[in-house]
């Protein structure tokens, strides 16, 4: 699959950043990566919590993540991942239930047995939709009321994508619920009807050193503290000029094709050059962020992985308990535990500090588990997110800019692109799997013929102005 050399530039140091170096690499690519924090790894990156090293933000490898399976083996990793089997929890009405089997999920007490019937039978339904593309114009409101009741839809449907959307659910599409089915229900076939999750050792720390290590052995130039500056059509030539700021100070370099895999409101303030209708698509995509607050305690809380939240006045997308995962004494003897909040980019929550949102979390467990005593944290820290995932509103598919853009070269491969899926590792190497071939080299291949017709043409004017001159 190797292609003809060439110089490319990946923009953003993220999971779909990394990979497509990675891929390009494969295929016979020179690649230069810039990154504009100090290290690797964007929303997977790792930071260091009390005398723990671990993810800045929750994850999680599912059997069925195919795409990030196949990259781990490709790396070595994939042999190391240790499956664990998970409950899962939720908290209604100021109580804890398990909901991790059938039998459960039959004596759940908040439902009656119509509503479970409906809630069933909405889950089943959804895995089996294929046509997602349907739902993309319908409000996730009205599908959910239509399958599973409006009974059912107050009670847990509603308060679920409240805490994950907040009033932005009301414009958001059915096909935003239909992935998170879909990726579930997927999991639970893989794993034997089980919930299977997997984590490799060290974490996304090491899935990053490792790939890293790699992309480097293959050639490629990796930069850190990189933030993009401009990216522009040389006057003369077919190149592209990226100019970074590096230390206050301006570098320009030359490539032959640019990848941006960084968020779409940075990529209008950098490419200039995009069409006034590229400009409005990327200004149009609503993200999605994260609150995201990180706990070692000296117990464990519920057990569950996931504690779903129906109770409106618990200030939390959820509860994840990693160490019902990754074994305490993996973690120094603790147990990790996130809490998420996940809220719009533009949401003052965003700004408030870290004592406030400590003080709040801190409350929140004690309402939520009368045994937990704030004696029992040993480190906390609050880590934010303003873009993860681009709102999956109505028609959003129609609306997101083209991956091959106006300008010759330029390709936009971020998340933004997701369209029937929720963000996760596995969905973005899923999105770059569909494209890296498709499109991206594709539309290589087609700018290289061009450019050397052109070239050809121009030889040839050459050519016939110098015969005409010997004429002469």
């Amino acid at each position: 699959m190797n292609e003809t050399s060439h110089r490319w530039a990946v923009v953003g140091g993220g999971m779909l950043g990394l990979a497509t170096a990675w891929r390009l690499l494969q295929r016979g690519q020179q690649v230069t990566l810039f990154e504009a924090a100090p290290e690797m790894g964007g929303l997977t990156s790792a930071w260091r919590l009390g005398e723990v090293q671990w993810d800045r933000f929750y994850h999680v490898t599912l059997l069925s993540d195919t795409r990030l399976r196949e990259l781990l083996d490709e790396i070595g990793l994939e042999k190391e991942i240790e499956w664990v089997q998970t409950r899962t929890g939720f908290y209604s009405g100021g109580r804890l239930y398990s909901m991790s089997n059938s039998l459960e999920f039959l004596r759940f007490p908040p439902l009656n047995l119509l509503e479970k019937l409906r809630l069933g039978g909405t889950i089943f339904f959804g895995s089996k939709i294929k046509n997602w593309r349907a739902l993309e114009a319908i409000p996730v409101e009205i599908w959910l009321r239509r399958w599973s009741g409006n009974s059912t839809f107050e009670k847990i449907w509603l308060p679920l994508i409240q805490a994950k959307l907040g009033d932005a659910y009301q414009r958001t599409s059915a096909a935003f619920i239909w992935s998170y089915i879909d990726r579930m229900y997927k999991a639970r076939r893989s794993g034997m009807k089980k919930e299977m999750f997997g984590y490799v050792p060290g974490g996304y720390a090491r899935i990053l050193a490792t790939l890293t290590d790699a992309l480097r052995q293959r050639g490629a130039e990796l930069r850190t503290s990189s933030p993009i500056h401009k990216v522009t059509r040389a006057q003369c030539g077919r190149e592209l000029i990226v100019d970074i700021d590096r230390s206050g100070q301006k570098e320009s370099h030359r490539f032959d094709r640019v990848v941006m895999t960084i968020p779409s409101s940075i990529i209008t303030r950098s490419c200039p050059g995009l069409s006034h209708d590229e400009h409005q698509r990327l200004s149009s995509a609503e993200y999605l962020g994260v609150i995201c607050t990180s706990l070692l305690l000296k117990r464990p809380l519920g057990g569950y992985y996931v504690t779903n939240i129906t109770d409106p006045g618990i200030p939390l997308t959820g509860v994840i308990e990693m160490g019902s995962i990754v074994q305490p004494e993996k973690l120094g003897g603790h147990y990790l535990v996130y809490l998420p909040r996940y809220c719009l980019a533009d949401d003052p929550r965003f700004d408030e500090t870290d004592d406030v949102i400590h003080e709040r979390c801190l409350q929140t467990l004690e309402r939520m588990y009368p045994q937990f005593d704030r004696s029992q944290v040993s480190a906390i820290q609050t880590a934010r997110a303003r873009h993860v995932m681009a709102l999956p509103t109505l028609r959003y598919s129609e609306q997101r800019p083209p991956i091959v853009s106006s300008i010759p070269g330029l390709y936009l491969l971020n998340s933004a692109q997701i369209v029937k899926g929720n963000l996760n590792v596995n969905e973005t190497l899923e999105l770059l799997s569909e494209h890296i071939d498709a499109t991206l080299l594709a539309d290589h291949r087609r700018l290289r013929s061009d450019e050397n017709l052109l070239l050809k043409d121009r030889g040839h004017e050459e050519t016939l102005s110098i015969g005409t001159g010997s004429i002469r």
